[in-house]
């Protein structure tokens, strides 16, 4: 029997094969929050347990089965590895007084926790992508949010996304509409499922967001909280919508569109995709504008969202997106007893013109050596012997498309490698 130690079921290695991907990602997101003017910011990954009780909601699925949660040994504190990044961007926001500054639109990304049963796009260890507008008032920064994600879909080459909107109104409208949304479910409780039961009075908005199929006629004629929601929460929803035609974005209103977080108020949205079974949610947010004040902070609006980096990679990877290429400019072969000196002197000056250069170690044969060159990928393969080194010359072979190999001066070597690739 092996006594191989596996990883925790739910938490999984990215091996090189698959990073390549999470490269490719990770420089577009980078390059894409930055062309709207937001700033990075980092987080640790454990928290006060108390953080996520009260930003997220006590009766929530997340706080009741699914947080990570444990007593530190030193001093008895209790800590959770993060679920989900909103909370912890705003206690960093509030502790290190950004706010003082002005607003601020911030990004960060990395892994979450949720103790859930691991199936595709659903893990235990997951990570997101998260984006935070705090200190906006108004439909509009909304609206860019929204416009933010599409150009991101864009960018990534996916397709097939539709946007689900939807309004949750103020607390008091959504206060209201609970008092008549239990009424209802409790005069209908024979057709409720255990989770509906347990929900009726402690979240009995989530109800409406079963998916058990049993349920749909009896949600379908529930209550629905749009007809609870007031002139400026309506004013709000109608400018939103006006923005997002003007700025070509389709979308659907979907009123049974709640998220599982209890912190948000009037917009929420998601953008869902068909292509992925169960696990179709690839981006959730919406404005959030009484949760820095829970928080401690003074009052800020605020609104953000959050997306899988693990099922926008599976969506492009079922849409048929090429696999992104990583490979080195150059491999160098290297034979002889002076050859290898030579190369890495070599290889660090072709290196510092700003090329990727890969340098054969383990010795070999010529042959197995330009086996190895030609399966890196590399455009060129770089062969240095006693005459090269004895010259300060390099042999450049082309190993993509046409072209000869060719003797090159050491100091000339980069610029003519990057000739051949143009």
């Amino acid at each position: 029997m092996s006594n191989l130690i596996q990883a925790i079921r739910g938490m999984n290695d990215i091996t090189p094969e698959d990073s390549v991907w999470w490269l490719h990602f990770e420089t577009i997101v980078r390059e894409w929050a930055h062309a709207y003017g937001y700033q990075n910011i980092r987080m640790p990954i454990v928290e006060k347990t108390d953080l996520f009780v009260r930003s997220i909601g006590e009766v929530t699925d997340i706080v009741e089965k699914e947080m990570y949660s444990f007593e530190d040994s030193l001093n008895g504190d209790k800590l959770t590895l993060r679920p989900e990044g909103t909370a912890s961007c705003l206690r960093a926001v509030l502790q290190n007084n950004l706010l003082h500054q002005g607003p601020q639109r911030l990004y960060y990304s990395g892994p979450m926790f949720r103790h859930e049963r691991p199936q595709k796009g659903r893990y235990r260890q997951f990570h997101q992508v998260g984006v935070e507008a705090l200190g906006f008032n108004g439909p509009d920064v909304d609206a860019e949010l929204i416009v933010m994600t599409a150009d991101l879909w864009q960018r990534l080459g996916l397709r097939n996304i539709e946007l689900q909107l939807n309004t949750l109104g103020t607390s008091e409208e959504r206060a209201a509409h609970r008092a008549e949304l239990v009424t209802y479910l409790e005069a209908n409780a024979e057709l409720l499922d255990e989770d509906g039961k347990r929900r009726l009075h402690s979240n009995p908005l989530r109800v409406l967001d079963t998916k058990n199929p049993q349920m749909q006629a009896l949600v379908e004629a529930a209550p629905k909280l749009i007809d609870f929601i007031g002139d400026v929460s309506r004013q709000h929803f109608e400018t939103l919508q006006s923005l997002l035609r003007q700025a070509g974005i389709d979308f659907v209103i979907n009123p049974r569109l709640v998220r599982g977080l209890d912190y948000y108020n009037l917009t929420v949205f998601e953008w869902v995709t068909s292509e992925l079974g169960a696990q179709g949610t690839v981006c959730g947010g919406g404005r959030y504008d009484g949760l820095i004040e829970m928080l401690g902070g003074k009052p800020t609006p605020a609104c953000g969202f959050g997306m899988g980096i693990e099922r926008l990679l599976l969506l492009m990877q079922a849409q048929g997106l090429n696999q992104p290429a990583v490979c080195v400019d150059a491999y160098i072969a290297c034979f002889g007893d002076a050859a290898m000196g030579f190369a890495l002197q070599a290889a660090q000056r072709l290196r510092q013109a700003g090329l990727a250069v890969q340098l054969h170690c383990g010795g070999g044969s010529f042959k197995s050596q330009m086996r190895k060159a030609d399966a890196s990928g590399a455009r060129v393969a770089v062969i240095i012997g006693d005459d090269e080194v004895a010259g300060r010359q390099l042999s450049i072979k082309p190993l993509r498309g046409e072209g000869k190999q060719q003797l090159v001066a050491l100091a000339d070597a980069a610029a003519h490698i990057k000739h051949l690739e143009d």
